[in-house]
């Protein structure tokens, strides 16, 4: 039999999901066939993905069906596949030796490639085109086709294709598909080599190739499809990836609003425990006043009901021993008279004994009941404490079972108690204009300090530091504890703490403990350290405003914290073996870039 110009190619047998040949195909309510094992796992898998809304789509046309639909396999599609595979097969060499007559028999057109495996005669388009034709458009009308008409529909097709004439000879290659003729478009890029047109797809290199390049040696026994073919194909498979990356987009745009929601309800949860708090707190605070005031009126109540019994038993103590003095000396004075009349007379009336009162069962006590309610106080005040103890570690075992507390504690420092207890200790503290270098500018109050750009005409004083950008406050301190704050605001370098009174202040000074410094410095905007010898770095998440600065002199510490942040930022423990005064230094402009002043803020008592 002679070579038809035109030939069907396995491409129009593929599965759009796996990209093989149909395998038991199957047929969606939209219309479009798959392998029965490829779209049940691709539904499989965007039901996973879309978790409890399960909606089946077509990979190909996106139709989305309520109900997963029954799927029957296509058996008339089935046939024609199978049918297909058998002639690809075996067809081969026939195919091959009709292609190298037509060939020589169209010595113009040598450049012909020769039948490759997967593509089917035209003998064979008849009755595929009549099948495709008769296809069903739902898969439910498979089973309205009789065997016996299917037969005679395509025994009417195959009769009327045999009246039809052959295709006229064609000068370049040419490919059918079941919608009809795929001529190359003179748009297509050309290939370098043969200049035709890059019709094919070679899978196996992943490469656009001409008619010509596809029956060269090194794409020989590689997988070729055409190139349309294979575009469409793959912006199916592109419209399936888009449909799932938007399903994931989707699913992760719904969890950011949940968490976003999660963290609204949690502030204004906290805001809520938070006013929760104030209020409970504030009602416990005014009950323990009432109580107090109770209990101290009570005891006051008692003292006086004590002291009003006392006062009556003393009373009625100096009367009868007034009494009994009087009778004593009136004995007294009878043992030594000599008028016995008188002596008979009065014997009898102070010889009869006085009626006394036993005063062995009399006592005065306070009767306070006090005393029960405050150990009772302390019991509660005691169990109180502890549980605040606790609370840190509630947090952190909290955090800890949420899988939050590592980035939790690394970037959210924690506030500082004791920060309401330093500022009891508050200190009036001004600047002391002898001990500033020439250059540092001191407000008329005593309170602000920054660096000028020169040397004022300043007298010499021994306590004067003439080559470090310092000074000292009035205030000295040998005993108790104290407690000042300092606004830095944006300057880039400062430093701030005490000073022994005894430290050199001529000439280059080596700042350490050790030489009677205690400071934390500030370099460069973000460099903290504490000046020991070598310098103790330090890390500080939150850039501080205001510092504040406690001391205890009894102790030997000094301690810095963030004000606004009511954060503990060093504690450094020595002792001081004279009187220390607070230390400052604004450090020199830089240009400009630090002339912001030091300023001696008030201090605020933090609630």
């Amino acid at each position: 039999m002679e070579l038809p110009a035109a030939f069907l190619s396995e491409d129009q047998f593929t599965c759009s999901i796996c990209l093989e040949v149909f395998n038991n195909p199957v047929s969606t309510p939209c219309g479009h066939s798959f392998c029965q094992a490829c779209i049940s796992f691709y539904w499989a898998g965007v039901a996973s993905v879309r978790g409890a809304a399960k909606i089946y789509q077509c990979p190909l046309c996106k139709e989305s069906f309520r109900k997963r639909p029954e799927l029957q396999i296509n058996r008339t599609l089935k046939e024609i596949t199978e049918r297909f595979k058998e002639i690809a097969n075996s067809g081969m060499d026939e195919r091959g030796r009709e292609g190298l007559e037509d060939t020589n028999s169209h010595p113009n057109h040598h450049h012909l490639p020769a039948t490759r495996s997967g593509e089917m005669p035209e003998g064979i388009i008849a009755e595929m085109m009549t099948r495709f034709q008769q296809l069903p458009t739902h898969p439910s009308d498979l089973h309205d086709q009789s065997p016996n008409r299917v037969s005679s529909h395509m025994a009417t097709r195959a009769q009327s294709t045999e009246q039809l004439d052959s295709p006229p000879p064609y000068s370049s290659l040419r490919r059918y598909t079941l919608s009809g003729p795929i001529d190359s478009s003179p748009s297509l890029p050309l290939c370098p080599l043969h200049l035709r047109a890059l019709e094919f797809f070679c899978r196996t290199d992943n490469v656009c190739v001409c008619n010509m390049c596809a029956e060269a040696a090194e794409h020989r026994g590689h997988t070729i499809r055409p190139a349309k073919r294979e575009w469409h194909i793959k912006k199916a498979q592109l419209g399936v990836e888009e449909g799932e990356l938007k399903d994931l987009i989707c699913e992760r745009e719904r969890k950011l609003e949940e968490v976003q929601s999660s963290l609204r309800e949690m502030h204004a949860a906290a805001e809520r425990e938070t006013d929760g708090a104030v209020c409970v707190f504030s009602k416990v605070i005014s009950c323990v006043e009432r109580c107090q005031a109770e209990v101290l009126e009570v005891i006051e109540m008692s003292h006086r009901a004590a002291e009003h019994r006392a006062q009556s038993v003393v009373r009625e103590l100096e009367e009868e021993i007034a009494e009994l003095k009087r009778r004593s000396t009136a004995l007294s004075q009878l043992a030594i008279s000599e008028d016995y009349v008188d002596f008979l007379t009065t014997f009898t009336g102070l010889s009869t004994p006085t009626p006394a009162k036993d005063w062995s069962s009399v006592s005065v006590s306070s009767e306070l009941t006090s005393g029960l309610i405050l150990r009772n106080l302390s019991l509660t005040m005691e169990h109180f404490q502890e549980e605040m103890r606790k609370l840190p570690e509630v947090f952190i075992q909290t955090q800890r079972e949420t899988g939050q507390r590592s980035s939790l504690d690394q970037s959210v420092p924690r506030p500082n108690p004791k920060i309401r207890r330093v500022q009891e200790y508050a200190a009036d503290i001004t600047l002391d204009q002898n001990t500033a270098h020439p250059r540092l500018i001191i407000s008329v109050d005593g309170k602000q300090v920054h660096c000028g750009d020169r040397h004022q005409p300043v007298l010499d004083y021994p306590e004067r530091f003439d080559r470090v950008v310092c000074l000292l406050a009035r205030q000295g301190f040998s005993s108790g504890r104290h407690y000042w704050e300092v606004e830095v605001g944006g300057k880039t370098d400062w430093d701030l703490g005490v000073a022994s009174r005894s430290v050199n202040r001529k000439g280059k000074i080596t700042v350490s403990p050790a030489h009677g410094y205690w400071f934390l410095s500030l370099r460069d905007r973000a460099d903290y350290a504490f000046r020991t010898e070598p310098s103790t770095n330090l890390t500080v998440n939150l850039r501080p405003s205001r510092i504040g600065i406690y001391v205890d002199c009894d102790k030997g510490l000094v301690s810095f914290y963030n004000v606004e942040a009511r954060v503990l930022i060093y504690t450094f423990t020595d002792s001081f073996p004279d009187t220390i005064h607070p230390f400052f230094s604004p450090c020199t402009n830089k240009s400009g870039r630090n002339e912001g002043p030091l300023i001696i803020r008030p201090v605020a008592m933090t609630e």
